[in-house]
């Protein structure tokens, strides 16, 4: 999409602080981190988010998680833990209409319930 901010950093155009890249999958970190360690896994296929995500795309969003495990573990998460989100529409809070997923640790994270 031209005017996806997400598409012009695949591309680019924009730049990131990359952390992990192969031919389906990017991963950087959040320009606005809302916990010490903050980072974003997309993949490079467009798909605006998960509720346009098809059948077909079951396994790049295997992938996608499977790289939010990898970063997280290379960040030094595994052991204390962390969170993975997806935000699914503007009532969610996704800002950007490319599907992202957020892992982020580093603190003991509050909000959801503790006993989950």
């Amino acid at each position: 999409m031209d005017d996806c901010i997400f598409c012009k950093i695949i591309q680019g155009a924009i730049p990131s602080t990359q952390i992990y890249e192969d031919e389906r999958v990017m991963a950087f970190h959040d320009i606005e981190p809302q916990a010490p360690v903050h980072m974003l896994v997309i993949p490079k296929k467009h798909i605006a988010s998960m509720a346009e995500a098809e059948p077909d795309d079951a396994e790049l969003m295997g992938h996608v998680l499977l790289t939010a495990q990898r970063i997280a573990r290379e960040a030094g998460l595994e052991e204390t833990g962390y969170r993975i989100i997806n935000n699914c529409g503007k009532n969610a809070g996704q800002l950007v209409f490319h599907i992202h997923f957020h892992v982020l640790g580093g603190e003991k994270l509050g909000g959801l319930n503790s006993k989950g």
